[in-house]
């Protein structure tokens, strides 16, 4: 990819390790990408990556060899996924025994990667090695030591995941095939995630719950970034003007930890006196029972279900609202919560894990964790209050675009994490602050 910003006397070169990257997906690989191809566009990177990913580079326009190389670590990977799939017990969920089998299989793609850019790291191609994904903080990088012994850079991150379940919603996890979430502090004291944080030149962390199981020691060499980030010119939209009547819109799977059904619940007075309109963009094993929900009480015509949508159309039926309900009780990241800010949406969120630090006093609006009755009883009051002067939230919505702008679109993004990177390098004493109120963007200087 063309370099468009130098150290002192040449382009910054960095060799991008990203696992899971693909343009096509979502979740971690789509950070993976995005993170990567926002890095490109102010450093030369070559990015390395799984081989089941090429096709969708080379759709996407890179040439192989010259922007990225796709590792082939199917031999391990393969037999090691096909058992995941069974200790999963069902798509979309038992997220904590796929960190498992990644946690198995990941060492052979890193040794493949080594035997064939270990000669060229010695010979001083690279200024920094960057492992962007996987994301999880479980899943360890020997060649973080390697990289330490021959004097290259390596950092790792953003590294997210893990965050507990909130008490009271037992049930949830077990709905979501979460069996090994009760013994996942054990990743603590497998000797590779010692050796990855000791040889890390900078940790760089997607949360402040992943920050806190950091050891001490190591705290120094920590920055905190959160993972997610938009594309301004895939969130152009913008949130429709009140008309009087408060108009809301959910955005996920449908699934109990999620809870679209707490906020039909929470919001069913108002539908039922149409002073509400709820968009229910997502699909899920909950899909039936919500639609006997409105149904049985009479709301159909205040509740529209859209099932899954394309993704130019999720922002195109968004814009209409001008609030975000999204009552999950567990996310990691929060990027739909990005996404609707992006759009001008007020984020009326569960005050926990990743969403309520994306939300800040004046950009949206957060319920107190609890149980399931008291985050019903938060969010009716808080959208009975809403409904009752929709106009108010104009000018929050502002806010929201605004701070998104500010630092979470993928090209602030990149300016973070090449922060670190100077930092790392020595062009910089001070460890970043990507928060500080006297942090700035890096400019370019090629």
């Amino acid at each position: 990819m063309p370099a468009k910003t130098s150290t002192a006397s040449r382009p910054l070169r960095v060799l991008i390790i990203a696992e899971a990257a693909n343009p096509e997906w979502v979740s971690v690989p789509l950070v993976g990408w995005s993170l990567a191809g926002a890095i490109g566009r102010k450093a030369e990177i070559h990015i390395v990556t799984q081989i089941r990913n090429r096709d969708a580079f080379l759709r996407a326009g890179l040439m192989e060899g010259r922007d990225f190389t796709a590792i082939d670590s199917e031999a391990i990977a393969r037999p090691l996924w096909a058992l995941g799939k069974l200790l999963r017990m069902g798509e979309g969920k038992g997220w904590t025994a796929l960190q498992l089998i990644n946690a198995l299989s990941y060492p052979y793609f890193e040794y493949l990667i080594w035997k064939r850019f270990g000669p060229m790291l010695r010979k001083g191609q690279y200024d920094v090695v960057h492992r962007v994904t996987p994301l999880s903080p479980t899943i360890s990088s020997p060649i973080a030591r390697k990289c330490a012994r021959i004097g290259v850079p390596f950092v790792v991150g953003p590294l997210n995941g893990g965050v507990p379940w909130p008490k009271g919603f037992d049930a949830e996890r077990r709905r979501e095939r979460e069996w090994l979430s009760y013994l996942r502090a054990a990743y603590k004291l497998m000797p590779g995630r010692r050796g990855m944080l000791r040889h890390a030149a900078a940790i760089i962390v997607g949360s402040h719950h992943t920050r806190s199981e950091i050891p001490a020691r190591f705290q120094d060499k920590t920055v905190y970034i959160p993972e997610n980030a938009i594309d301004p010119d895939r969130f152009n939209a913008r949130a429709a003007a009140p008309d009087g009547v408060l108009r809301a819109c959910f955005i996920g799977r449908l699934v109990p930890y999620k809870g679209p059904d707490m906020l039909l619940e929470a919001a069913l007075p108002l539908l039922q006196k149409g002073l509400l309109q709820l968009d229910l963009i997502g699909d899920g094993p909950q899909m039936e029972s919500l639609k006997r929900f409105a149904a049985d009480h009479e709301i159909e015509n205040a509740v529209t279900f859209h099932g899954w949508l394309d993704h130019g159309d999720v922002q195109n039926v968004a814009a209409q609202s001008q609030l975000l309900a999204f009552p999950s009780v567990r996310e990691f990241g929060g990027g739909v919560v990005l996404e609707a800010m992006a759009l001008g949406l007020v984020p009326l969120i569960v005050d926990y894990a990743g969403p309520s630090e994306l939300v800040t006093p004046g950009t949206g609006f957060k319920v107190p964790i609890g149980s399931r009755d008291q985050i019903v009883a938060g969010f009716h009051t808080r959208l009975t209050e809403l409904a009752s002067h929709p106009e108010e939230l104009t000018h929050i919505g502002v806010n929201a675009r605004n701070r998104v702008d500010e630092f979470f679109t993928w090209d602030r993004k990149a300016d973070q994490v090449l922060a670190v990177y100077d930092w790392v390098l020595g062009h910089h004493s001070d460890k970043p602050n990507p928060f500080a109120a006297t942090a700035h963007p890096r400019k370019d200087t090629g």
